[in-house]
């Protein structure tokens, strides 16, 4: 054991799996270590994970050998007395280094982190060696069903065990378990998708169909679970879970400056995503909330996620709560996006068929009038859904390495910025080649006559997506999609 080293943390070539130097300090009485240190081990790269059990295997004698065991929850693994040889298999399904084996000695001085799925074993090098581990889910014999297995024997993983199997002790089940040719792999922890017959809903249901994972996927609307309501979340094993996209939300944004509206419009984006958040951080659940550009005042161009939140409306103060309730969630993505377009009723299927009345002779409609001093981007959900999978890092629905640091990202199409009036116009060019037919007004003028409350609007919608291609992932220019979009339109 080395005595006051300072606190590091490595990467081992196998996703998820590091390795964490501990500063133990000694003199003539023993010596002391701070063995998980949530702070320091976090900014060094260790998932913000919330320990729920905590597990020691004591090992008499030397040679005691243990696994090779895959659980369904992450564990951070640390040796109180003695020291162990310890072996580490990726046995996750879809995993780049699916069967690669990975090696360390642990003693008081060094610890070990394993992702969910990772395999597990170890050799007692000395007589009575205490081995912990916590770990982020309870066990229950409903999660001991998914457990994976290899044998520690097995040629091709070649561990190099400093005491031969032959004279170890080793359990019969352990000496049971398959060679890697035989393995059932670990499959990704589901994920449920809340909203999901809404524009987003359908767009991560379509991409969870083409990329072919739509197995570990769960899918459910506010008539079958409702976010806000307490009750509801008994419904589901949270255990079986490692990700919520929460698609669902209130967005007539002129409807919420009502009484009643108010009150549906808090539930559905304030209520609703603080309880899934809290049930989130309860389990180690990552959870993936869709925000908006309404929770700022409209004017900062363009606006960035370090932004103040200054909502001007019923719905872009609803929408700022959820996004505070969900920052408690240690696991979190927030994707903020604008001026959305997908299947469902959208602005732009509302163009293109006024562009169609313009275009016909029977019909009376000659000209129609659009705001042009609200300035920002369309987002077409196709992009949204790939844009939250990339962060998610998912590869053949498993999260991986790859996943974005959690936090806060814009997320609309790419592209210049326009006004809705001239976006309006766009549509009437490409679906008749009537694009004067739309003229410009005033956001004032136009709801003058108005009957009911009107929400106020932010001017300026633009998000910067400098973050978001920072890691690797840039959606498509919105005008080049809208184009294709419009060609697709029935009339």
């Amino acid at each position: 054991m080395e005595f006051e080293k300072d606190l590091s943390v490595t990467d081992t070539g196998i996703a998820g799996l590091k390795v964490v130097e501990l500063s133990v300090h000694g003199d003539n009485r023993g010596w002391f270590k701070e063995n998980f240190q949530r702070a320091k081990m976090c900014a060094l790269g260790i998932p913000d994970i919330r320990y729920v059990q905590n597990n020691v295997s004591f090992n008499a004698k030397r040679g005691v050998t243990r696994g090779i065991h895959a659980e369904p929850w992450d564990k951070f693994i640390s040796v109180a007395t003695g020291s162990v040889f310890g072996a580490w298999v990726d046995l996750r399904e879809g995993s780049k280094t699916f069967g690669k084996v990975f090696t360390t000695t642990l003693d008081p001085s060094r610890a070990i982190f394993v992702p969910r799925g990772v395999g597990n074993s170890f050799q007692a090098l000395e007589d009575g060696t205490a081995y912990t581990y916590l770990v982020n889910r309870h066990w229950s014999a409903e999660l001991k069903k998914t457990y994976t297995f290899v044998n520690l024997a097995d040629s091709t993983l070649d561990i190099q065990w400093p005491i031969p199997l032959s004279k170890a002790e080793l359990s019969e089940a352990d000496k049971r378990h398959p060679m890697l040719d035989d393995v059932v792999p670990m499959k990704a922890p589901r994920t449920l998708v809340t909203g999901c017959n809404g524009q987003l809903g359908r767009a991560v249901r379509a991409l969870a169909e083409q990329t072919g994972v739509i197995d570990a996927f769960d899918f459910c609307d506010i008539d079958t679970f409702d976010l806000s309501n307490p009750k509801d979340y008994a419904k589901y094993d949270w255990d079986l879970y490692g990700t919520v996209i929460n698609c669902g939300a209130f967005t007539a944004v002129d409807k919420a400056e009502t009484p009643e509206g108010r009150k549906a419009c808090w539930a559905a984006n304030a209520t609703g995503p603080a309880l899934m958040a809290r049930t989130c951080a309860e389990h180690g659940i990552t959870m993936v909330h869709i925000s908006s550009d309404y929770v700022f005042d409209g004017t900062q161009d363009p606006h960035t996620e370090d932004e103040g939140l200054a909502p001007l409306s019923v719905y872009g103060q609803s929408k700022a709560a959820g996004d505070l309730a969900v920052e408690a969630c240690p696991r979190h993505y927030i994707a903020r996006s604008s001026w959305v377009i997908g299947d469902g009723h959208n602005f732009v299927k509302t163009m293109a068929k006024l562009s169609d009345r313009v275009a016909d002779p029977s019909d009376s409609l000659n000209a129609v009038t659009v705001v042009d001093d609200q300035f920002g981007r369309l987002t077409f959900t196709d992009q949204m859904a790939k844009g939250i999978f990339h962060l998610l890092g998912y590869c053949d629905g498993s999260a991986s390495v790859d996943a974005a640091p959690y936090g806060t990202y814009d997320l609309t199409g790419s592209g210049a910025t326009k006004s809705w009036y001239q976006i309006a116009a766009r549509v009437f060019e490409l679906r008749n080649g009537n694009a004067d037919a739309v003229k410009p007004v005033s956001t004032e003028k136009y709801y003058a006559s108005a009957a009911g409350p009107i929400a106020p609007r932010p001017r300026y919608s633009t998000l910067a997506l400098d973050k978001l291609t920072a890691t690797g992932f840039t959606p498509r220019d919105w005008d080049q999609q809208l184009a294709e979009y419009v060609a697709t339109l029935t009339r």
